[in-house]
């Protein structure tokens, strides 16, 4: 059962705001790894998109947005956890719970137009997929030499690799 999303009167979504204060702290701190959930609670109340803060935007830093624990009951991918206690934007590639299979980012036209940008930003900056990934040469292997073998039937080529063999 999906769970249903909580939103202001303003209509945005908790987890979108959730989103939107870890974004801008990564724009903020590009050094950084992840933020604490207070430090993303504290960066959304001073934002004060909605005010009051909402308390359920801690909720949704702890555990809604978490793609990596059980959903409770969201199953929003937005956030990832890669230590204890600290929270980062999520990435297609992190460790994902098998029962999350929800949004990872916003939708444009459900937030302010003032953070439309940090949508282009995540999606051209930070969560470029890795050019160079260990699979990546075995994948594109997938068909090659196939032109060699075009109308040649298998057990004839292994017939023919087995004459001479004594």
């Amino acid at each position: 059962m999906r769970h249903s999303p909580v939103t202001s009167r303003a209509g945005l979504l908790v987890a979108d705001e959730a989103w939107i204060a870890t974004a801008l702290l990564h724009r903020e701190h590009p050094e950084r790894q992840g933020f604490s959930v207070q430090e993303i609670v504290e960066r959304a109340r001073a934002e004060n998109i909605v005010e009051p803060l909402r308390p359920g935007v801690k909720t949704h830093v702890q555990f809604h947005c978490v793609a990596g624990r059980e959903p409770e009951p969201a199953q929003l991918r937005m956030l990832t956890e890669p230590v204890e206690g600290m929270r980062r934007l999520y990435r297609e590639g992190d460790p994902t719970h098998p029962k999350r299979d929800g949004k990872i980012v916003p939708e444009a036209n459900a937030i302010p137009e003032r953070y439309r940008y940090l949508l282009d930003w995540y999606r051209n900056e930070y969560a470029v997929p890795p050019r160079d990934t260990w699979l990546r040469g075995v994948f594109e292997m997938i068909g090659a030499g196939k032109e060699v073998f075009q109308g040649v039937h298998p057990d004839e080529y292994v017939q023919q690799l087995r004459e001479g063999w004594d």
